[in-house]
């Protein structure tokens, strides 16, 4: 397996099941979009929805939410939901695709990449491919949000090698806790972070079941975007450092960059 999207999506395969979980506390970006929406409007577009926790969120306020992934395995979760939320059949739809080379069935007042997911997108050809064919199904007034972590923060530490406990947490459907772990090595030269995932999984009579998964991604920097995004027929319409709307700066926890036609 070759293709780095589908090394990804093989990733959120073998850890759908402990997603949701790791991630319940995950709530500090959702008031964000929902401003945006409140603005902007629908159609919106979610990028590497995963098992829907930024769709089902928009489509609860009303919104129409097109989820898209490549991971089968989260996706089944996500429809798994939506069987069971008949009040959101009519706002949330999801599709399995590249958005590579996905055909979108509308163009979208709303694109969002939230939660890194520009970041698995490792080369810059795939960047550039990605970033035309969103320009072309993004509506004349439309935005395209990018929520990605500020690099300079990682790019200014050493590599120590170190395993490190990410979190525990109870996997639901089992009651069985989980003790999440994680190595990793950056490469400064291409960007990238190569991450391995464990999963420890301790049953109730003591048996342990590990799941290792890895996964890479690809850091951005601020200008590098601003000219991938001119290349591609779009502009910086904003940079922020957080949810909250406060300027980027170097110590920036993220970097939050809303982008639309250049024309505009």
């Amino acid at each position: 397996m070759s293709d780095p999207i589908e090394r990804s999506a093989a990733f959120y395969n073998a850890i759908a099941r402990y997603y949701d979980a790791e991630n319940e506390h995950k709530l500090d970006d959702l008031p964000f979009y929902s401003s945006l929406a409140a603005e902007h409007g629908d159609p919106i577009l979610d990028i590497g929805c995963g098992t829907g926790r930024v769709t089902f969120h928009l489509a609860a306020e009303g919104y129409r939410v097109h989820g898209l992934d490549l991971a089968r395995g989260m996706l089944e979760r996500a429809e798994r939901k939506l069987r069971g939320r008949a009040d959101l059949r009519d706002f949330a739809m999801f599709y399995h695709g590249d958005a590579l080379t996905f055909t979108f069935p509308t163009r979208y007042k709303l694109i969002l990449l939230p939660y890194n997911a520009f970041m698995h997108f490792h080369t810059a050809q795939a960047q550039r491919q990605l970033l035309t064919r969103l320009a072309t199904c993004l509506a004349p007034d439309g935005l395209i949000v990018f929520d990605l972590p500020n690099a300079a923060e990682v790019f200014s530490t050493q590599d120590d090698g170190a395993l490190r406990l990410e979190r525990t947490f109870i996997e639901p459907e089992s009651g069985n806790l989980v003790m999440q772990q994680s190595v990793s090595a950056l490469d400064r030269v291409e960007q990238l972070q190569h991450i391995t995932w464990i999963y420890d999984e301790i049953s109730a009579d003591g048996i342990l079941r590990r799941t290792v998964a890895p996964l890479t991604l690809r850091y951005v920097f601020p200008a590098e975007l601003d000219l991938l995004l001119e290349l591609c027929g779009l502009a910086r319409f904003e940079r922020m450092g957080d949810y909250d709307g406060s300027p980027f700066s170097e110590t920036s926890s993220n970097l939050i960059v809303l982008a639309t036609h250049k024309d505009l």
